[in-house]
């Protein structure tokens, strides 16, 4: 669903394109998945830039309401995996890899910053949840700008996928990856099959 022209249209180009996107990176592969993910809440930021707007013009119409479950369901389902698969897991393997040839001295640096922000975009979605609660529920006021918040998300995840991501992709070797895909599976409470 995309706002364009300050109204959602869940009919958009964007959405039809989806039907062709391969399917998603399964546990087999953590760091497509965790790119993934990244590439979702980059979908729920733009949708959350034009929300405001949106409301002020039609109201907490069925878009807007659809528009803001999206939202809300992403982020109170995936982003606290999401953060515990990179705190817990991912950096940890990463700082285990400082003999490689390919580690880089400035990564443990951009892992203390990133497990760091974590906290505070938690904070900062719980301060948007109960508006986007709101709207949910047809309050054509209830969603203020989140400009803030946006651009610290977005900044959070352009250090991920300009530097870590690539990185982890050169330092991590195939029983690493395996052993993150089996860790995120089970915090998911997902079964895999032997591997």
């Amino acid at each position: 669903m995309i706002i364009k022209d300050n109204q959602i249209n869940p009919y958009h180009t964007s959405t039809m394109k989806s039907f062709f996107k391969p399917p998603a990176p399964g546990f087999d592969d953590p760091l497509g998945m965790l790119h993934a993910c990244h590439e979702r809440i980059l979908e729920r930021l733009e949708t959350l830039e034009r929300l405001p707007e949106h409301l002020s013009r039609r109201g907490a119409d069925p878009d807007a309401r659809h528009a803001a479950e999206r939202i809300l369901n992403y982020f109170d389902r995936a982003a606290p995996h999401h953060h515990a698969d990179e705190d817990t897991d991912l950096f940890p393997l990463l700082l285990g890899c400082r003999d490689r040839a390919e580690w880089d001295t400035r990564l443990p640096l951009w892992l203390e910053q990133l497990s760091a922000e974590h906290p505070g975009l938690e904070r900062g979605w719980a301060t948007l949840r109960p508006r986007l609660e709101a709207v949910i529920r047809g309050d054509n006021d209830a969603m203020p700008r989140a400009v803030e918040w946006i651009a610290s998300t977005r900044r959070h995840l352009d250090l991920e996928e300009e530097h870590v991501l690539p990185l982890a992709r050169r330092l991590l070797n195939a029983d690493e990856l395996r052993s993150l895909g089996r860790a995120m599976a089970s915090r998911r409470d997902v079964a895999l099959s032997h591997g």
